[in-house]
């Protein structure tokens, strides 16, 4: 059979909304088979690497995965915490209390599931839940506030290539990006505001970023753009001076160049320039992984303080925070406009007419 069947949706109840949280990814365990197998998922993927395959395959499999896998492992092993990956737990986290939080405001039957572009849940088991419940609707939120191609877009034909298969496919709608929404600025400008009455300001605030390939913005990629929209908005809500403050770009793979300046680069820079104290912050993920725990609190840290820097501290990512939580919720509300307003006539409809009987 060629479609799946699914089951059956009563007539006569509320249209159930289903929302799928959707994140990067993360190897099952800290091992270098695992991390080999999640590497080759996520370097395969057209939409991350853009060179022809017959240039590319022989590349990862004869020379990327072998060095790399082994050396990420050893990194995965240092952030590993005794539920798993941080990625996930902190992802089941969010979609638990997201949903909590959803079927308290919101007028129709919701379900919220997670699922991971690359790696475990996959995109068609988180599908598959949400379908379990009869789902009529589909809202699905990538956690990237900045659309990527490589991330946005390849969620987004993951997703439609899980659909395909359905017999009968969900109203669906895509939420793109939300780098300007004003929950999440908010989110984040708290975020920033508890760690400076915590620990004091620093004389530079850093905002670092996910890079991406400078081909990749040049062919249209908006990301570069979204970040600096981002980074503005958030520096014009703390108050900042444009001295105090400034965006970079970490994780680059390859030689090619990628969008600048890059992080490591211009940490050396202020470390050995006289900056004495840098905080970092990193307002494209969502969560903390890999990258912020190991990457940018630990490995950039050494730069910064052998170049001559004193201080630095890593502001940790909105994970699943109470405001973090209610911004997802509003994200959720704001895209689910026309379906929930519709809920709502239907609910009161139906109520009349239970009266009128």
């Amino acid at each position: 059979m060629r479609f799946q069947p699914g089951p059956a949706c009563p007539h006569e109840a509320p249209a159930p909304l289903g929302v799928l949280l959707l994140n990067l990814g993360t190897p099952d365990a800290p091992t270098s088979r695992a991390v080999r197998r999640y590497l080759a998922a996520f370097l395969r993927d057209p939409r991350v690497v853009e060179l022809p395959r017959w240039l590319w395959w022989p590349l990862l499999y004869g020379l990327i995965l072998p060095f790399r896998a082994p050396r990420s492992a050893r990194l995965y092993q240092a952030i590993w915490g005794e539920a798993g990956s941080p990625l996930l737990v902190i992802g089941q986290r969010q979609r638990a209390a997201l949903e909590k939080r959803l079927q308290a405001l919101l007028p129709v039957p919701v379900q919220v599931a997670l699922a991971m572009r690359y790696g475990n849940p996959s995109v068609q088991a988180g599908l598959e839940a949400l379908r379990a419940s009869s789902l009529s609707r589909l809202l699905v939120l990538p956690l990237y506030p900045q659309y990527a191609a490589a991330t946005t877009g390849s969620a987004f034909d993951a997703v439609a290539q899980v659909l395909s298969r359905w017999r009968r496919v969900p109203e669906v709608r895509f939420i793109a990006q939300y780098p300007d929404f004003p929950p999440y600025l908010h989110a984040l400008a708290e975020r920033i505001r508890q760690h400076w009455a915590d620990h004091g300001k620093a004389q530079r605030l850093l905002f670092s970023f996910h890079g991406i390939p400078q081909a990749a913005a040049q062919q249209g990629d908006p990301y570069f753009h979204q970040c600096q929209q981002t980074a503005q908005l958030l520096a014009e809500a703390l108050e900042l001076s444009p001295s105090d403050w400034a965006m970079a770009f970490q994780s680059r793979m390859g030689k090619q160049p990628w969008l600048q300046p890059y992080t490591d680069r211009l940490l050396r820079d202020w470390g050995a320039s006289g900056v004495s104290s840098v905080q970092v912050c990193c307002p494209g993920f969502a969560a903390d992984c890999l990258e912020t725990l190991e990457e940018i609190a630990r490995e950039n840290r050494r730069y910064f303080l052998q170049a001559g820097g004193q201080r630095y501290e890593y502001i940790p990512a909105l994970n699943d925070s109470p405001a973090h939580v209610e911004a997802l919720a509003a994200l959720v509300q704001h895209h689910a406009a026309g379906w929930l307003e519709v809920a709502d006539r239907s609910k009161e409809g139906e109520m009349r007419a239970r009266a009128e009987s």
